[in-house]
């Protein structure tokens, strides 16, 4: 993976990965001119990108009954230095067969680059909802 960044304002910059462009930037609340999410903000949302196509996929391989699935990621902050502490993933989707539902949301997590590269750095949880929607 390649990933070219340059700096595109005082306090932006754009990132081309692929065909794709794009930009991160801080709020004005934090000196930027909220151009883009916060890098912290694309690297969780990396996360769930990464884990969701991987659990896309598990469903489609598998012809799953499963749909509308959505993500919750919950992230709490720790200091000196700055970094993310628990990393929480919250599953919800509209399924049948909750030992199924499991079994994907385990086969998607070890799946998944980055979460792969999180377990053993920072406190990282994935639950499937309490009932499916």
């Amino acid at each position: 993976m390649n990933i070219k960044i340059t700096q595109s304002t005082e306090s932006a910059c754009e990132s081309k990965i692929r065909g794709h462009h794009l930009t991160c930037d801080r709020p004005v609340e934090k000196g930027g001119g909220n151009d883009g999410p916060m890098g912290g903000e694309y690297f969780l949302m990396g996360l769930g990108g990464c884990f969701t196509s991987n659990l896309l996929a598990a469903i489609k391989s598998r012809s799953a009954d499963v749909s509308n699935v959505e993500l919750t990621i919950n992230a709490t902050l720790a200091e000196n230095p700055a970094r993310f502490s628990k990393i929480e993933v919250e599953v919800s989707a509209q399924y049948q067969d909750r030992e199924l539902m499991e079994k994907l949301l385990i086969i998607a997590e070890r799946g998944c680059i980055i979460a792969n590269t999180l377990k053993n750095e920072v406190e990282l949880s994935v639950s499937l909802s309490s009932t499916p929607e």
